[in-house]
């Protein structure tokens, strides 16, 4: 198994390589074409701005090769947003293949933003991705930017207003969640994904 996770600059890449580890699973941090395309699986991770990060897949030819890739994709957090046509955050064009939109969060006096914390997700699509994974599990977010419920959630979580938790399209899967930063379930997810056939 030859494991890619894509460098978009994010800074949770230290502890996304730490979890793989710990499933037996070396991972390359990669912005080459050829490694990611020869990759079984492809990780696609990212902290903070969405048009920041696009605009260093661009800078990287990357904007072009992820929508093409035919083995199994997982974006995290802002990689997950990454999927989506477009976000809110900067106005960002993002990589479309999820046709729809990423929207910012609304925060009222008992919900600051951005939503940080342990919050439960409910499946609502059976997939390989939560197999051995109880519903209403706890799983760690940090975020400010949410996708709604649509077509491709396989999962929601609820901060005020219900937001996609999961999403999938194809070979592509997205968790808005750090399944890294998430105990023995985000583990499992982890170990679930790389257990997808290519």
């Amino acid at each position: 198994m030859a494991v890619a996770i894509i460098d978009s600059g994010g800074a949770n890449i230290a502890s996304l390589r730490c979890a793989l580890a710990r499933l037996g699973c070396e991972a390359d941090l990669t912005r080459d074409e050829a490694d990611i395309r020869a990759a079984s699986h492809v990780l696609l991770p990212g902290v903070g701005a969405a048009a920041d990060a696009m605009q260093r897949l661009r800078e990287a030819g990357l904007e072009r090769v992820i929508p093409d890739l035919k083995q199994p994709v997982l974006g995290i957090c802002l990689g997950m947003q990454l999927l989506f046509a477009e976000s809110e955050e900067g106005q960002a064009g993002c990589l479309g293949i999820i046709e729809d939109r990423v929207k910012e969060m609304q925060p009222d006096r008992n919900r600051p933003i951005p939503h940080m914390g342990w919050n439960r997700v409910r499946t609502v699509q059976d997939s390989p991705l939560f197999d051995a994974i109880e519903q209403e599990t706890h799983f760690y977010v940090v975020h400010s930017f949410a996708a709604g419920s649509g077509e491709s959630t396989l999962a929601t979580s609820c901060y005020g207003e219900e937001f996609s938790a999961a999403v999938s399209c194809g070979n592509f899967f997205g968790t808005q969640f750090h399944p890294e930063r998430s105990g023995s379930a985000g583990s499992r997810l982890l170990k679930n994904f790389l257990e997808l056939a290519s």
